[in-house]
């Protein structure tokens, strides 16, 4: 019997740029009905996976092996399920073939006790989350090319799971992908060679392979080939709030093992106008029945040119033995020389005393360029509101902090003298943030001032390093005013610093993000006059009204804005590039 050290931290969630990985990765297993009142738990990890043939000397070396469990409950309230589960996992299809063992960090309570393992976990977390994770090795005398399944299922108290069946071969092709030397410091309009080229390392030939390249934002791939289908560009409808572009490239032929294969035609990778920092992800995999159900339904367009064809460029020295999904897929990350303007959004408002108005502030982007914290999944920017006086905020966005005047720590979060609120890990070129704080007048001040201030995330480094103008980071949200000049400056056209009148809200307020926008999360912003709860009061909102506008009731939702509060949209996301492994983890943090 084996046991395998507990860990008690919690269930690991998808990562951010490993979602990459479900292009080219097996697919999860297929609910099972239930009773309806039970909840149905879906059981999944790699469809397949190879593990090297047993040496002629020395240990075997292993492959990993992880097995995951999908709660259908991703709601922002959803708890998940809290008795004690057990995973069963029936190793008696691999004897002769591979061998299961503990992992460094099994991420469960588990035994192995002959063809059987068995885990225990409490709690299965809403999303989806790791079971457990395992080595394979192959079979003492395994023969090159041996099959056989493991069969996982679960059992719990008022829960059904569906179950989960794995399939382990020794030996196969193993595609290691090349780094390509890229410059990375860029200017915008600089186009850059990329000679995909990978290596076959395995005991077989991959039959047709699949080439899988991934761009965030900034970048352009300007050729079309006709075997190649392209999603629509980050910023383009149906993508239009997402981070990432992808291209799939199917490729037929016989990819011999000890070969190495590169492009036949020119592929290329381009800074374009709205590159900062940027990343290209470029992965192969043998294609398949699995990689291609997996294309199918999504918004792709196919190439118009000719081919994207490969040609066996020179032979590997000496076989490396490491069928390692891993080494499938390299990365590079640009830096362009470029600037993003980001303006503060004001604003007025007018009401007597004991009425509530609606202050909607924001921010938006006026480019050119995006930025996207991918790597760190740090937010971009903080929006800093300080309440007018004689004004009480009694309702705040659900992605807002109230802190003190200086900006510590503050347990009541009605009432605060100021809020801060994080954006994402990424502001798309032309995007435009507004939040709605409800507002109680508590006293007549006559031309109470608020500011409104869009800043770095960190209070001791205000600053936007990437912003050439930060004279327009400050706006004003102006209570009972008297309408002059100067009043309630929303931030206005670029290069505005003050003196802008907040009557008129389609015009320079919005002018810049008409094109972009349209995208409503549950507010009312359509030409909003009201926003009052409670009295007769009214707000006007700068750069909320028109067609060019878009609300929220609680985040910074924005047309390309993905926001700290993602709620449905985080599974959007992870389709499109996946943001929701970080966005998870930040909300966490702030817990």
């Amino acid at each position: 019997m084996t046991r395998m050290s507990p860990r008690t931290a919690p269930l690991r969630t998808t990562g951010a740029l490993a979602v990459t990985g479900l292009l080219a990765a097996g697919s999860l297993a297929v609910g099972v009905p239930a009773h309806a009142a039970d909840p149905v738990f879906t059981l999944g990890g790699p469809a397949e996976t190879a593990v090297r043939p047993y040496p002629a000397t020395g240990s075997p070396l292993p492959s990993s092996l992880g097995i995951t469990v999908h709660h259908p409950d991703t709601g922002e309230e959803g708890t998940g399920y809290e008795g004690e589960v057990t995973y069963t996992l029936d190793l008696g299809g691999i004897e002769g073939v591979a061998v299961l063992s503990p992992a460094g960090d099994s991420g469960a309570d588990c035994e192995t006790d002959g063809a059987t393992a068995v885990c225990h976990r409490h709690g299965v977390r809403p999303g989806l989350g790791g079971v457990a994770d395992f080595a394979l090795t192959a079979a003492e005398g395994s023969a090159d090319g041996a099959t056989g399944t493991i069969e996982v299922t679960g059992s719990a108290d008022g829960a059904v799971f569906a179950p989960f069946t794995t399939r382990v071969t020794v030996g196969g092709p193993d595609l290691v992908m090349k780094r390509l030397p890229f410059e990375r410091r860029l200017r915008p309009g600089d186009v850059q060679p990329a000679p995909i080229t990978f290596s076959n390392r395995g005991t077989r030939a991959a039959d047709g392979v699949l080439l899988t390249l991934r761009y965030s934002r900034g970048l352009e791939i300007p050729e079309r080939y006709g075997n190649c289908v392209y999603d629509a560009e980050a910023g383009e409808a149906p993508f239009d709030a997402f981070a990432w572009s992808t291209a799939l490239c199917s490729v037929e032929g016989s990819f011999e093992p000890g070969a190495t294969y590169t492009l036949g035609v020119p592929l290329s990778v381009k800074a374009g106008p709205h590159a900062y920092d940027d990343t290209f992800v470029y992965g192969v995999a043998e294609d398949g029945p699995a990689l291609t159900a997996q294309r199918a339904g999504a918004a792709f367009r196919r190439g118009t040119g000719p081919e994207l064809t490969l040609r066996k460029a020179t032979a590997v020295a000496t076989r490396g033995a490491d069928l390692d999904p891993s080494d499938n897929q390299r990365e590079a990350d640009f830096r362009t020389e470029n600037t993003a303007d980001f303006v503060a959004l004001g604003g007025t408002g007018t009401g007597a005393v004991g009425e509530r108005v609606t202050a909607r502030i924001g921010y938006r982007n006026d480019g050119p360029a995006w930025i996207g914290h991918l790597r760190s999944g740090e937010s971009v920017a903080t929006l800093d509101f300080t309440v007018p006086e004689g004004a009480e905020v009694t309702a705040k966005p659900p992605s807002c902090r109230g802190v003190t005047a200086t900006g510590g720590h503050r347990a009541e979060q009605l009432g605060a003298p100021r809020y801060v609120c994080d954006s994402s890990m990424t502001v798309r070129d032309g995007a435009q943030a507004a939040l709605p704080f409800e507002l109680k007048i508590t006293e007549a001040v006559p031309d109470a001032v608020g500011t409104v201030r869009v800043r770095g995330p960190r209070l001791s480094a205000p600053g936007l390093p990437f912003d050439p103008e930060p004279a327009n980071n400050t706006a004003l949200w102006v209570l009972n005013g008297d309408g002059g000049p100067g009043t309630g400056d929303t931030g206005g056209t670029k290069g505005s610093t003050g003196g802008g009148s907040n009557g008129s809200n389609d015009g320079s307020a919005g002018g810049s993000t008409g094109q972009g926008t349209g995208v409503s999360t549950g507010a009312d912003t359509a030409g909003s006059a009201s926003g009052t709860t409670g009295g007769a009061s009214s707000s006007v909102t700068a750069g909320t009204s028109g067609a060019g506008s878009s609300g929220t009731g609680g985040a910074l939702a924005s047309t390309g804005t993905v926001v700290l509060t993602l709620s449905g949209g985080a599974a959007a996301a992870l389709v499109a590039g996946g943001v929701l492994y970080v966005t998870a983890r930040r909300r966490a943090s702030h817990r």
